[in-house]
């Protein structure tokens, strides 16, 4: 049974349409590589090198399929590409993959080279004229060769020493744009949500309260915060990436942070609950203090004394003022 009913069957294509969706591929395959170096560019010319490289080879390709085009058929290419067709691989969007970084980039550079070999093959399988068949063949060769001609052009473009620093740079920056970010934004949610929570408990000693000035208190924390990080700098100078990735590392972070101790409060009993809390309260700062030895080089006891006796400062003032 055919769900797709706007797109054709990769099985019914002609031979010249099959063609065309190949030219359509190859072009939109030169124009992402090429995407990618632009977006590697200014931190990593190396491995931009390697995908402008790349981005020439399909070019390559898709001018050999053209030429047969215009013999076998002429110089009109039907348009086709691959969301005309159901069940044809599809690609992420450059911005989606840029995100996730510079090893995520050349991984899903790898895949793409797999999905068009085996369209190719696919492709050869499916037509009778034999130049066609032949062409199919050599491009799913080529682009199973790929893996070695994108290793020759690390190997030209990228020595030892430059892949130690495009690491160390994309190490830098992995930290810079959601390590930071999300740790300040943890460490306030956990740290400032420990006064306005545990003094409600004990003021009122009802749980259904306390978790609401605890959803309040992280929700509008997080907010806040989420704004005032992707507002205080746009990255051009600073280098810490993208504002809004910053913000949003930062917003869920706080918010996760105080939710950690308020979620507690949906158990009835309040006794059971606050310990809980406070179990989770324990865990949290430790977390912070190891995360920030183990990410950002700080020194251990340095963290436990900013994470840990801060924050047992705080919860200990909330205890006091709602039991006064």
């Amino acid at each position: 049974m055919r769900f797709s009913f706007s797109r054709k069957r990769f099985r019914d294509l002609s031979e010249q349409e099959i063609l065309a969706l190949a030219i359509s591929s190859e072009e939109d395959d030169a124009r992402i590589y090429r995407g990618y170096a632009e977006y590697l560019r200014a931190d990593f010319p190396d491995s931009a090198h390697v995908f402008d490289g790349m981005a020439a080879e399909e070019d390559q390709h898709r001018q050999r399929l053209i030429d047969l085009h215009k013999t076998r058929f002429g110089d009109v290419i039907p348009l086709i590409r691959r969301e005309h067709v159901a069940g044809y691989y599809h690609r992420r969007p450059v911005w989606l993959v840029e995100n996730l970084g510079l090893e995520r980039i050349r991984t899903e550079a790898a895949a793409m080279e797999r999905e068009a070999e085996t369209f190719y093959l696919a492709a050869a399988a499916q037509t009778s004229d034999a130049a066609t068949r032949k062409l199919l063949g050599d491009l799913a060769a080529a682009e199973a060769g790929h893996q070695i001609t994108a290793s020759d052009l690390e190997a030209k473009h990228l020595d030892a020493d430059t892949l130690a620093t495009e690491e160390k740079t994309a190490h830098r920056q992995f930290l810079l744009t959601w390590v930071q970010p999300g740790l300040a934004g943890l460490m306030d949610g956990s740290v400032s949500t420990l006064a306005p929570i545990f003094a409600t408990a004990f003021a009122t000693q009802d749980t259904w309260t306390t978790f609401l000035v605890g959803l309040a208190a992280s929700v509008g924390a997080g907010i806040s915060m989420g704004f005032t990080e992707a507002a205080s700098d746009d990255g051009q100078l600073s280098g810490r990436g993208s504002p809004v990735k910053r913000g949003f590392a930062s917003g869920i972070m706080t918010t996760l942070g105080g939710l950690g101790h308020a979620l507690p409060y949906l158990i009835t009993d309040f006794w059971t609950a606050t310990v809980i809390a406070i179990i989770v309260v324990f865990v949290e700062l430790w977390a912070i203090a190891w995360i920030q030895n183990r990410y950002m080089d700080t020194p251990f006891w340095r963290a436990t004394l900013q994470v840990v006796c801060g924050g047992a400062l705080v919860f200990a003032a909330g205890v006091l003022i709602g039991s006064g």
